[in-house]
């Protein structure tokens, strides 16, 4: 079995789709900058996300932070009502929706270009219809299989995140003799589900899944590595914001460096995958990061147009 495949209890294969009454085109992107890496904000309306949950669990204050980021100058802003933190509880369809729903459609209305972060087809397919426009599955298909026939029918941009296991078992899943060449493989085969799904490759953009069934070195190989995921021939996000890995990176006195003292370095990582081609970056501080990836467009060679 691909390794990012469905395992036993994931998610019921069968069930019958979610009606979607509004069609997203795969142009999404079109009126977004194409001389740079985007960036992409994080907004948790989450009580347990590792970095921020609570801080935007109520729909006034995740409306709040989300139009911050947004005049701020955040490309996408992904919404997300359920922590992926290893470990972290498994959240109802009707909760997430609660908690997503009015945030997506205040972000829209003002003009916001969003991201559904959800494993849940149900939910991926109610914030379409609210006005999201790019869904961002993080289990790569693990949860769900039959979020290949909503992408398919939606024509909406798909984020492929590379992922073993789930929440409470990827950490003893980061097995790996070459881990960007077996990402970069795993990848490819749930990618070929997704085409035969009818997808088609303007659709899709991959996430190598950093801290997903990845230790410290591993993601650091990664990242090293970009090339490998460009190789795919789709645009290729990163997120490592705030993330374990850059914790450890500065370790003080004995002592891992809480989410919040991580933006520096997480600004840094921004600046190097995009020299190196990230198509966009996934943030918690976008300000930081938008100044990296301007930096970075002006030191980088001439590159192709996001589009």
């Amino acid at each position: 079995m691909d390794s990012l495949a469905a395992s036993p209890g994931t998610g019921p294969a069968t069930s019958p789709l979610p009606v979607l009454r509004k069609a997203r085109p795969a142009a999404a992107f079109k009126d977004l900058p194409t001389d740079r890496t985007l960036v992409m904000g994080i907004l948790n309306v989450t009580p347990d996300s590792f970095s921020d949950g609570g801080q935007h669990a109520s729909t006034d204050t995740a409306i709040a932070a989300g139009l911050r980021m947004f005049y701020g100058g955040a490309d996408i802003i992904d919404v997300g009502g359920e922590s992926t933190r290893p470990g972290a509880d498994e959240v109802s369809v009707e909760e997430e929706l609660r908690r997503v729903l009015p945030v997506i459609a205040a972000l829209v209305k003002a003009g916001a270009l969003v991201s559904i972060d959800t494993t849940h087809t149900a939910t991926a397919a109610a914030a379409l219809d609210a006005g999201a426009a790019i869904i961002n599955d993080v289990s790569g298909l693990t949860m769900e299989p039959e979020m290949a026939e909503l992408v398919a029918r939606s024509k909406a941009p798909y984020i492929l995140t590379h992922r073993r296991g789930d929440a409470s078992t990827m950490d003893s899943l980061a097995d790996y003799g070459n881990v960007a060449e077996e990402v970069a493989a795993e990848l490819a085969g749930v990618r070929d589900r997704l085409y035969a799904a009818g997808a088609v490759p303007e659709q899709i953009i991959v996430d190598p899944g950093l801290g997903f069934a990845k230790n410290e070195e591993q993601n650091w190989e990664l990242l090293r590595n970009l090339e490998v995921l460009h190789g795919l021939g789709h645009r290729v996000l990163v997120a490592a914001s705030r993330k374990r890995f850059l914790g450890s990176l500065l370790t003080v006195a004995g002592k891992a460096a809480p989410p919040a003292e991580r933006d520096a370095a997480t600004a840094a990582v921004t600046a190097i995958s995009a020299f190196r081609g990230a198509w966009a970056v996934r943030v918690h501080d976008v300000g930081p990061s938008l100044d990296a990836v301007k930096v970075a467009a002006r030191m980088a060679p001439a590159r192709p147009g996001n589009n």
